[in-house]
């Protein structure tokens, strides 16, 4: 007879401990350790291939090919998965509650029933019959597209075999429960299991699944993080509710580009694809306000240009704030900090304010530039050209650093465009510049605010 034994689990990391305690020693989290109680002969390992027993081989042995993929009829989805779906691949979507996840997968779905693909839908959370709503309101009506209602894996493996289907999705991964594992679904045990599980299933007959996984408060991947350790890709389906724009963003993929992002907008016919992302971020932008800067950054392999936006105003309290949305609080000090040694510009007694239009988060170095110019422009309250962008690195000494791939940038400023470009002196060689934009190298952020600010 099997021993069982009782642990506590953290539901955060997956630190197990054999008594009770507040605060879990790895995460820090409070309450959040779990009583579960395991049989030690119920965690088989479930790894790929456990029945066949192999042998290491040279690596100039191994064949090497490209993995087959299927494309959808969403370029957007396609450019972050790699360039289409990989057979046999475990793909995570995490997202807040009511973002698009599953109207997202089911419009997939459809797109690749309508190839002769058949699809099996598994929802954990909706009855057949409220998926047939969301269809209805999608307008899917393909025959390929197979729908089952439930959270047993053992009748959920049964299914797969009986149906035998080329795609498949699973909403979501913490409804899943495994009869052998005694503690409740969701929990760091079961979705580890869960997830070996169809991880198998994928592996070993090549059948690519979709996994929808919930988001903590804090907008992280729900459950332990070995569940983004095992599966191919993690992609996050980022918006807010209350707007119609919604961004799926790649944080983890073994078959293309990380940090790749495509754009949707919600439609009451569902998610339709935003092709050009520049112009939606700049379609509202005010014309000569001071504060207000374009930055052309990479997001993946494709240039986006987004607003940056300050404002400078005394502050009313002892000490000044420094608040910063969509790009790191803590860059907002720092480069005020250079202006304020290199530059000369007193703002110890001024509160800052800075904002990423749009609801985009950039986190690239080449942001630096457009930032330190747009709270200058704020704080001298001069408003820099409505047709300038700004691309580079700024360095504590206030020099401008080179960044990468500045070609794309430029090209994408001037297809929108952007009359001028202020870029690293160091980038000016190497590449050509299009014939519709001036291209201006810059040293140091002193020069930087001579060229924009003083026109």
């Amino acid at each position: 007879m099997a021993k069982t034994k009782t642990k506590f689990v953290c539901q955060e990391c997956g630190y197990e401990t054999p008594k009770w305690m507040g605060k879990c020693p790895s995460c820090n989290n409070w309450n959040t350790l779990v009583e579960e109680v395991f049989t030690k002969s119920s965690f088989k390992h479930s790894g790929i291939g456990q029945a066949t027993l192999t042998k290491p081989e040279s690596i100039t042995m191994v064949e090497s090919k490209e993995e087959a993929r299927v494309t959808t009829d969403m370029p957007e989805l396609n450019r972050v998965l790699g360039g289409g779906v990989v057979a046999g691949s475990l793909v995570l979507i995490g997202g807040d509650p009511g973002i698009g996840k599953s109207t997202l997968l089911l419009q997939v779905s459809d797109q690749l029933a309508r190839k002769e693909i058949r699809v099996l839908y598994i929802s954990g959370e909706e009855s057949t019959r409220q998926t047939k709503l969301r269809a209805d309101r999608l307008n899917i009506t393909s025959d390929n597209l197979y729908v089952l209602s439930e959270t047993n894996l053992h009748h959920i493996s049964t299914q797969i075999d009986q149906l035998n289907p080329n795609f498949i999705v699973i909403d979501s991964i913490q409804t899943i429960f495994k009869e052998e594992v005694t503690s409740a679904p969701g929990s760091v045990s079961q979705v580890r299991e869960c997830t070996s599980e169809l991880m198998r299933i994928a592996k070993t007959n090549h059948i690519p699944i979709f996994i929808v996984g919930h988001v903590t408060k804090e907008g992280a991947i729900a459950g332990p993080r070995l569940l983004e350790h095992m599966v191919d890709a993690v992609l996050y389906f980022e918006g807010e509710r209350h707007h119609t724009f919604r961004i799926l963003r790649s944080v983890k993929n073994r078959f293309g580009s990380t940090h790749e992002m495509g754009i949707f907008e919600m439609k009451e016919e569902g998610l339709r694809e935003v092709l050009n992302p520049s112009e939606i971020f700049l379609e509202e932008r005010s014309q000569g306000v001071a504060g207000s800067t374009v930055v052309a950054s990479m997001e993946g392999t494709r240039p986006v240009l987004v607003e940056i936006q300050s404002l400078i105003s005394p502050t009313s309290f002892g000490q000044a704030r420094r608040m910063a949305t969509g790009i790191d609080h803590n860059r907002v000090p720092l480069l005020m900090a250079v202006l304020e040694k290199r530059v000369g510009l007193l703002m110890q007694n001024q509160d800052a304010y800075v904002k990423v239009a749009g609801g985009v988060k950039l986190d690239e170095p080449a942001i630096d530039l457009a930032v330190t110019v747009s709270i200058a422009s704020s704080f001298k309250n001069q408003a820099s050209k409505p047709d300038d962008v700004l691309i580079g690195e700024v360095g504590l000494t206030g020099e401008i650093r080179r960044v990468s791939r500045i070609d794309q940038r430029v090209q994408e400023a001037a297809k929108l465009g952007f009359k001028r470009a202020i870029i690293p002196a160091k980038n000016l060689e190497g590449w050509t510049v299009p014939d519709t934009i001036e291209v201006i190298g810059v040293n140091s952020v002193q020069e930087a605010l001579q060229v924009t600010l003083n026109h």
